[in-house]
């Protein structure tokens, strides 16, 4: 790591607001892997906020920010750690938007962020034990905890008259974190779990698992999965073996795939996935760029508004120095700050004044590396995602 403490320390020499004209903020998403189909419009999102938080030449005296692209994957930690390591030595990144999934986000953590003092905001990594993790006051998240989700989960089944509910998820930390926050907050609701199991991605066939999940039977399957891997193939058999017909879909199960690959199939299955009423105003401000209803293209173009704002509150761009702005410029008080209105955000931040960052996800922090969270709920209908409420 020595080499990355030096490059480190060169960065901070050459980040300081007076002096810099330009500096560099790493997108590290998952453009490769079991989510690459999310990864590009959180991308989008990412660097929406870095061109409108810049061209008006109010961010630092005129400073500007390029974005660095960098692929965390979701499953190879190795890669991850390796692909964060270049945005810092060879990229000289001043922040880091990512990483994407919770392991990933983890070993970048431990591995490279904390030895080179590198703030990192996931917009997508929701594992319960990223809430605790050691972090050095580095690393945050706009997307909120499975801790959370798995609340809302139990609540949307309670209401939906739900009784006995079978549960598989990928085997990783993000899918064993959810499916934990789920069954403990269904049974504390006095529903009962069926079964509880493991999938592992990559197969081409998983009729033994769903032969399991059938065994044991249940009103509706929770699958807590990848929509671009293995959840889809366990869709994909229930559905052909008749085992279950109607499926929980967490926020990793949410994309145009599941339209692109089941239609109608899946009428009436319904999900959850982190979304706020501001979502309006951030489709407006998005047009047809993207798609602003991608799962977490709201929460990557607040994770590097907030990366922004704390640098402009403390003017630097030194992560050492603008962490500690990161909880004040998320959280009341101060003028609230919607989607496209960063330019007025400079501005106040500027004039010494303060903002209370609402975002396009209702980003609130309660805590390092945790955000409270609103969840869009969404529901399919005629073969489309189609959104039903907020909670």
């Amino acid at each position: 790591m020595k080499k990355l403490l030096l490059a480190s320390a060169a960065t901070a020499l050459v980040t300081s607001a007076a002096s810099a004209e330009e500096i560099k903020l790493g997108v590290l998403l998952a453009f490769t892997g079991p989510l690459e189909s999310l990864a590009p419009d959180i991308a989008e999102g990412t660097e929406l906020a870095i061109t409108e938080a810049t061209a008006n030449g109010k961010f630092l005296d005129g400073t500007t920010i390029a974005p660095v692209r960098a692929d965390s994957t979701c499953i190879d930690a190795a890669a991850a750690t390796a692909a964060a390591e270049r945005l810092i030595t060879a990229d000289g990144v001043s922040g880091i938007v990512g990483a994407m999934c919770s392991g990933a986000t983890g070993a970048v953590l431990a591995n490279v962020a904390m030895p080179n003092g590198m703030v990192m905001i996931s917009p997508s990594a929701t594992s319960p034990a990223l809430s605790t993790v050691e972090d050095n006051g580095l690393f945050f998240r706009t997307a909120p905890s499975d801790a959370r989700q798995g609340e809302v989960m139990a609540a949307m089944m309670k209401d939906r008259g739900y009784n006995d509910i079978a549960v598989t998820y990928t085997n990783n930390d993000y899918g064993k974190g959810l499916a934990d926050s789920f069954a403990a907050a269904w049974e504390a609701q006095g529903g009962t779990i069926t079964i509880n199991t493991a999938h592992e991605d990559g197969k081409a066939d998983y009729s033994a698992e769903v032969g399991a999940l059938a065994s044991a039977g249940g009103d509706i399957l929770v699958v807590a999965g990848y929509v671009d891997q293995g959840g889809s193939g366990i869709i994909q058999a229930a559905l052909d073996t008749g085992a279950f017909d109607t499926f929980n879909l967490p926020d990793g199960m949410v994309s145009s795939t599941l339209e692109e690959r089941f239609g109608a199939d899946l009428d009436g299955s319904f999900g959850q996935i982190p979304g706020s009423p501001a979502a309006e105003k951030f489709a407006e401000l998005v047009g047809d760029r993207f798609d602003s209803t991608s799962v977490y293209a709201d929460t990557g173009y607040d994770a590097a508004a907030l990366i922004m704002m704390a640098m402009q509150a403390a003017g630097s761009t030194d992560p050492m120095v603008y962490k500690d702005k990161i909880m004040d410029v998320a959280n009341a008080p101060g003028e609230e700050i919607f989607p496209g209105e960063l330019e007025k955000a400079m501005e106040i931040l500027a004039a010494g004044g303060d903002v209370d960052y609402v975002g396009a996800s209702a980003v609130e922090l309660v805590g390092a590396g945790e955000s409270a969270g609103s969840y869009r709920v969404i529901e399919i209908q005629g073969g489309k995602v189609v959104d039903v409420e907020y909670r």
